[in-house]
This record gives structure tokens, sequence and C-alpha cells, in this order.
């Protein structure tokens, strides 16, 4: 086994242990939340569906990345090969979808145009929320239905004259324009999400702007401002889309890249597929301390009645 693959191998064990745990501590928090008679909330739905999403992209790309990086090689037959490209696939999307859901629901939360409020939008997305999170699940498992036909393990390699590696399996089409088509389809939403966050968070930021001058009125006027529930989670999810953004972006760029020379690269596609992780990995250390009920539930380990007045 080469240094460099050993290097990979503990990388990838380390970021799956660490973000499937840090995933698995939201899940398990908001269903103490749930089962202890408190009502979720809207915002909580969709980062209980984003939590096991980004579970799922890490535990079903991040083993079979371990493994092939400690040198274990055809591991798997072409079905286990095309299930897990496609649950990955699918994972990953519902990923993006509610990263920009999150985003969006956010806006709406926040905004005072009167467009929402007379097309009573403001009042209906909150009531349906967890039934759009699970039309998603639906429409992500139908639309990547594809992969079970363009997917295949190494021993079963055809003389399809397109095709790209995985890593542990190939993807291939009967030519090239038709490659690019396919990448061209199955990127459109993907486009769209990053699109729809971007805006977003462009709103998200005149948001905070406007509301920092106002912060910066009433410290003028000798008042202590409290920072509002409204405000902590637009940052919170500002921060989150930002780190979908990037290492997205970056990963894209590199898997253009790969397509587009059909070469396996020692160091390129081990290192997408690590940026393709990060940001499951890292959402639940962004969400984690912003949310008020892990500091209730120190506190109230601790043995202390309330919070700090600047954590309510």
């Amino acid at each position: 086994m080469a240094f460099h693959d050993l290097v990979f191998g503990i990388i990838f064990f380390i970021q799956t242990g660490v973000g499937v745990l840090g995933n698995f501590f939201l899940l398990c928090l908001y269903a103490i939340t749930f089962l202890t008679g408190h009502r979720l909330k809207p915002i909580d739905s969709i980062l209980v569906h984003l939590a096991l999403s980004n579970s799922i992209v890490l535990i079903i790309k991040g083993i079979p990345q371990t493994m092939l990086a400690l040198g274990l090689k055809n591991f798997l037959d072409n079905f286990a090969c095309k299930f897990i490209i496609y649950i990955h696939r699918v994972a990953r999307s519902l990923s993006l979808t509610f990263t920009c859901l999150l985003s969006v629901f956010q806006v709406i939360t926040i905004s005072s145009f009167t467009w929402f409020k007379l097309s009573g939008l403001k009042n209906k997305l909150p009531k349906n929320i967890v039934t759009f999170c699970l039309f998603s699940w639906i429409l992500c498992l139908l639309m990547n239905i594809y992969m079970f036909a363009n997917i295949q393990n190494f021993r079963e390699n055809s003389n399809n004259t397109r095709i790209w590696h995985m890593g542990f399996c190939l993807g291939f089409t009967s030519g090239s324009f038709k490659a690019l088509l396919l990448v061209i389809t199955f990127s459109i939403p993907d486009f769209l999400c990053v699109g729809c966050m971007v805006m977003a968070s462009g709103y998200l930021v005149l948001f905070l702007h406007r509301h920092h001058q106002v912060v910066q009125h009433i410290y003028s006027s000798s008042f202590i401002p409290r920072t509002s529930p409204e405000t902590r989670a637009t940052h919170t999810i500002l921060v989150l889309v930002s780190t979908y953004v990037s290492f997205n972006s970056i990963n894209s760029i590199m898997a253009i890249y790969l397509f587009q020379f059909e070469k396996y690269h020692l160091w390129l596609m081990p290192t997408s597929a690590f940026l393709a992780a990060c940001f499951p990995a890292i959402s639940p250390f962004v969400l984690i301390p912003h949310d008020s009920r892990i500091l209730h539930l120190y506190y109230s380990t601790l043995g202390k009645d309330k919070l700090p007045k600047s954590s309510s």
C-alpha cells in the first residue's frame, strides 16, 4: 500500500466518522425534542431531513472510499456498485434541495414583502414543509434512476466510447455527445438550486446589514440590544450556504476536469471525493453551536435554572 493511499484512507475514515456522529447528534436532539412533547419548528423539519441526507452521503460513499484507499480493489459487484452510486446521488441531491429550501424558507420568514403576505405563502409554507420534504425524496429517487443504466464495476467494463472513473466504479455512455447531454440535463436542477441559494443569500446579507444599522442606532441610544432568533438563524443559514457553495464549486470544477479527460488521477479523484463530503461532514458543526436547545441541555445538566441573557 502506498503512503498516499494510507493518508487518504485515514482522512476518509475520520471525515466519515466525525461527520456521521455530528449528524446523528442532531437527529437524536430533534428526536428527543419530539418525544418529550415539544413541537418541532418548521425549520427543524428541514434540518432533520438535511441531517439524514448528509448522513447517507457520508456512509454510502465514505466507507467504500476508505476501503478503496486502504487497498481493497473490486470489492463491489455490479448491482452493489449501481446501488451505492444511485443512493449517493439521491442523498446528494436531497442535501442540496434541503439547503436551498432552508435559505428560501428563511427569506420568506424574515421578509417584509407584501406579495408574500397577500399570497398567503408566509402562512402556508410552514404548514406544508413536511409534505414538501417528502415530495423532494420521491422526486430525487425518481430522477436518479438513470444511474442504474450508466454505472458498472471495473470487472464488467465494456467497449463504450465514453467512460469516467468514480473511484470504485465506472460511469459510461455510448458517446461524448450523449455524455455531455446527460451531464447538462442532470446538472440543471443543481444549478437552479445553487442560483436560488445565492439570490436568497444576497437578500439575507442585506437583511443583516439593515439589522446592523439598527443595532448601531440602539447602541448610540445607550440601550443594550439583544440578538433576535431570526438574526441568529439568518447568520447560521448564511454560513451553511456559503460552506456548501464553496466546496461544491471547487468539487464541480475538479469533476468536470476528471470527466473531460477520462483518466484516473492519483490525487485528484480522492481529493474530489473528499471535497464532495466536506459539506455533509461540516454542516452539523455549523448548526450545533447555534441551537439554543443544546445550551438548555448543558445548563440543565450543570444544575442551573436558566440560561445567560446573551443566549436566550
